[in-house]
């Protein structure tokens, strides 16, 4: 006995010694560099890929995304899909845990996605579920939240039923939306429920502290079901809207993320940083939106005028340095069930074709030199990027139109809030990242019935009529050519004015393992790890 004590002191004590002097040991802490403060921690009421960085390391839905972007199991650990495509049955691992040690349950996902279409939540995407049964009719107050088609089997077992075949349906499952909320904590705390101490989350980190534009700090969730394969022990996210002083921490070593910085530095720092520079194709569009409820821009001639004058070859090579492409189509190029996208006739003409063009349209329209003044704000979100591309659009406006161009910036918060609440505008940047790999994602943002991200409330109804038609097609070719023919139209309109497809702009430090460019932009901080 005695021997044993002994053997065990010393055990205790090489034990210490091998802690305090083995670098291994010392917590592992990822700083991330997001391009702004969330507006939300509320998977209900989130809208911003900023805050779906967040969100995604807090919560985990029934699917999720790998390191490479691609779908794979998440809460659950499989499904099991209908012959006629309409009925998904989902496994939840049995090992899934809240952070607060409870189990998660079928029961979950239930509440929480009878919340997101319950209409008093008003959540900003509800439409992302709307593939499941009577969720629409639910949105809207036509039928109660407990006709939803989603129910549990049993403890550990889902069942959603679709209204039609949907081929995207798991990759919607992975967007923010879909994450589930914890019904005790919600039901206790109410809006309370996202803050620090009340916020319990089933994914691999969980919310330890947040100061408002300041740090947000999630520690690794030990009752995560897939816990052993986390690295990290902690994520600090940094609301870097500042991009110049991002690029400064990063030099520093103080972020080994950050997310978005000045196209103008990409060849600066590829200098200085080599492959730390990432620039990524991104499923993404950039573009200005019109308001097409105030005079002039409710005259189709304005829009596609202002759109003309657009140099998008200047944008691209000047301004963004290449890492971002000219771009004429609402879609981008990319989605293998689409294939190329439509284009607007003006796409082919020579830019000076197309100035000539649009001075002819805009004095047909009344405006111009000899016409009524023309007068034009443009709205963006605080970026540099942002900025300059809103100078050199203004200066293409003045010297096609003569027009008086003035500029308004909010930071990204207050600028998609004021778009999403119905503000009024002229002209306002936009961009949109798909949310799943399919054309539907980018004509939804135009149709009337989705007011939240139809930011200039364009209305036409042959085109929301071509787009509800493709709901009901199931021949990949023949829904293919309807969605086609609904970008046409939204293309001839332009209550948007494509300008770029994105590129996604990321430093990323040599230190941080595990990093995969995907065109999903899906970084979850799981995968990640960092070597000093």
């Amino acid at each position: 006995m005695t021997f044993m004590k002994l053997k065990f002191g010393t055990a205790v004590l090489l034990g210490s010694l091998l802690i305090g002097a083995c670098p291994a040991l010392a917590e592992a802490v990822l700083h991330r560099g997001n391009s702004g403060e969330p507006q939300t921690l509320d998977p209900s009421q989130t809208s911003l890929e900023i805050e779906a960085f967040i969100l995604k390391d807090l919560y985990e839905g029934l699917t999720s995304y790998d390191a490479a972007g691609r779908i794979v199991p998440g809460a659950a650990e499989s499904w099991t899909v209908s012959d006629d495509g309409t009925v998904y049955t989902f496994k939840i691992h049995d090992k899934a845990n809240w952070s607060d040690g409870t189990p998660v349950l079928a029961e979950d996902f239930v509440f929480s996605m009878r919340r997101v279409e319950d209409p008093k939540t008003a959540a900003g995407y509800a439409n992302i579920l709307y593939p499941i049964k009577n969720a629409e009719k639910v949105n809207k107050g036509e039928l109660p939240v407990d006709q939803l088609g989603i129910k549990a089997i049993d403890a550990k077992t889902l069942e959603i039923t679709l209204e039609r075949p949907t081929p995207f349906f798991v990759e919607l499952l992975a967007h923010q939306t879909a994450l589930p909320v914890n019904k005790a904590s919600f039901e206790k705390n109410g809006a309370d429920f996202i803050k620090p101490g009340k916020l319990v989350s089933n994914g691999a980190f969980e919310l330890a502290e947040h100061v408002q534009n300041d740090h947000l700090t999630a520690v690794k969730n030990p009752d995560y079901w897939d816990a052993a394969n986390v690295k990290l022990d902690k994520v600090i996210f940094y609301p870097s809207e500042d991009q110049a002083a991002a690029v400064r921490r990063f030099e520093a070593g103080e972020l080994q993320l950050v997310y978005n910085f000045s196209a103008d530095q990409i060849e600066r720092l590829r200098a200085s940083h080599g492959d730390e520079v990432r620039v990524t194709a991104a499923l993404s569009t950039y573009f200005y939106s019109f308001d097409t409820r105030i005079e002039p821009f409710k005259d189709v001639r304005v829009r596609r005028a202002l759109s003309m004058a657009i140099d998008r070859d200047f944008l691209s090579k000047e301004i963004y340095s290449g890492a971002q492409l000219p771009a004429y189509s609402l879609i981008p190029l990319g989605i293998a069930t689409y294939g190329e996208p439509a284009r607007p006739d003006f796409a082919d003409w020579s830019q000076l074709d197309r100035e000539d063009k649009a001075i002819e349209l805009m004095k047909e329209a009344g405006y111009g030199e000899g016409g009524k003044p023309l007068n034009i704000e443009i709205r963006y979100n605080t970026n540099p990027n942002h900025e300059r591309v809103a100078i050199a659009v203004a200066d293409m406006w003045k010297k096609t139109f003569g027009a008086n161009v003035t500029l308004l910036q909010n930071d990204i918060s207050a600028h998609y809030a004021y778009l999403k609440e119905g503000g009024k505008f002229n002209a306002a940047r936009a961009g949109w990242t798909a949310d799943y790999a399919d054309a539907e994602n980018f004509l939804a943002i135009n149709l009337k019935k989705n007011p939240v991200f139809n930011y200039g409330r364009y209305d036409n109804p042959e085109y929301d009529a071509l787009v509800e038609k493709s709901y009901n097609e199931k021949d990949p070719a023949a829904r293919s050519k309807i969605m086609h023919e609904a970008e046409a139209i939204v293309l001839r309109d332009q209550p948007i004015a494509p300008m770029m497809n994105f590129g996604q702009l990321w430093l990323v430090s040599k230190k941080v393992k595990g990093w995969q460019d995907n065109g999903s932009n899906d970084h979850l901080s799981k995968y990640l790890s960092v070597e000093e």
